[in-house]
């Protein structure tokens, strides 16, 4: 683990890796999701539920100029977006006022990820320094199944296996199957969840206390932290070139919330 950057080396770091700023997700992508949620796909809910309360896309937009920092110019149509790295940095640093919540009441966690291949080791990373607060990391009960795949845990992290592949997924059944799991077994559900994608979604809208990364074309994350459902949507993007381009996000995090 990195020694934890300065805010302002953190934000040219961001800028500088893609991970905010201008990202490599294209502005024809994301309105195409936005409209995709509006017209009520499930697809795009992460296992929220939103009713008719954003069947607009354009009240979509402006939550996520608002809260992720894309461009609020409806007629930008393709091209170019953006991740504001302010909102990045502000969104780590409400995330880690929770996670030293659970160290100082040495809370039941759980971490998991539909992006394997760029989140991983971030919530490993944090799941270990959790654990080391003396935080329990829950472990999910064995022989999950959801969507035709199985739920597993990799270093403390839940994870989606298809076909002896860790999968992408913003699926939320994967979270379900793992909450419905341990109520089966008599175990306590978690107090914080930190996550992303369906994992994330599926949780808060149990009535989780939930923490979740989110790209610039994933809103309802956002929506949610906008109604009170989710506790924090982190903007950014969830898969980079490097993996390791996270480890200085994830070392301010740790260090903002008391855990370096």
């Amino acid at each position: 683990m990195p020694i934890a950057p300065s805010r302002s080396e953190l934000i040219d770091h961001l800028v500088r890796t893609r991970i905010a700023g201008n990202v490599a997700t294209p502005r024809e992508n994301n309105l195409e999701h936005y409209r995709r949620l509006a017209l009520g796909d499930r697809h795009y809910w992460f296992g929220l539920e939103f009713g008719e309360r954003w069947t607009d896309e354009q009240d979509v937009l402006a939550v996520m100029a608002e809260r992720c920092g894309v461009s609020d110019d409806v007629e930008h149509r393709a091209g170019q977006d953006t991740i504001d790295p302010e909102l990045t940095v502000a969104a780590l640093e409400r995330a880690a006022a929770f996670l030293r919540k659970a160290a100082e009441g040495r809370r039941r966690v759980l971490f998991a990820t539909g992006h394997p291949g760029g989140l991983l080791d971030v919530h490993r990373m944090t799941a270990d320094a959790l654990r080391a607060a003396g935080c329990e990391i829950l472990s999910v009960p064995g022989g999950l199944r959801a969507d035709d795949g199985a739920v597993h845990q990799v270093a403390g992290v839940a994870v989606y296996e298809r076909g002896a592949t860790l999968w992408h997924t913003h699926s939320p059944a994967p979270m379900a199957a793992i909450l419905d799991g341990l109520a089966a077994c008599g175990l306590p559900l978690p107090d914080l969840v930190v996550a992303d994608h369906g994992w994330a979604g599926c949780a808060a809208q149990r009535g989780i206390d939930a923490v979740g990364y989110a790209d610039c074309n994933d809103p309802a994350l956002f929506l949610a932290e906008a109604e009170g459902t989710l506790q924090v949507a982190v903007p950014l993007d969830d898969h980079v070139l490097d993996p390791r381009f996270y480890e200085p996000m994830t070392a301010y995090l740790l260090d903002a919330a008391g855990l370096q």
